[in-house]
């Protein structure tokens, strides 16, 4: 087991998907970090040495993910809302935002799209 900003990965795990297990680390960032620190894409956890773990650890702490991106988003969210836009409206009702159709399938957005109301 790899220890990376306190999360413990298999060694067998791909640097890559180990990277976008982290909230707010897609495709394009993980491979960005990948080319900073000379990181082969089909490299595996366990053949990392130890100063590249840290050195991606301490990149990790740098950078803005989990929590953080987290209370962004639900602060963005929050606003939208207390603004009494569109978006914010469909937001509060838990109801498709982003032009999606309601006649049928609203139920991944209904269980997405769950902020608490306010009577």
């Amino acid at each position: 087991m790899v220890l990376i900003l306190g999360v413990n990965f298999n060694e067998h795990k791909l640097v890559k998907k180990a990277l976008e297990t982290f909230y707010a680390l897609g495709p394009a960032k993980s491979e960005r970090i990948l080319a900073k620190y000379c990181i082969h894409p089909r490299a595996k956890v366990g053949t990392l040495p130890p100063k590249t773990v840290t050195a991606l650890t301490a990149e990790l702490s740098t950078m803005t993910i989990e929590n953080d991106a987290r209370k962004i988003v639900q602060d963005n969210i929050k606003r939208l809302r207390d603004i009494g836009t569109y978006r914010g409206r469909r937001h509060a009702m838990g109801l498709p935002v982003r032009g999606q159709r309601t006649r049928n399938q609203t139920e991944t957005s209904r269980r997405l799209n769950r902020v608490e109301r306010r009577g």
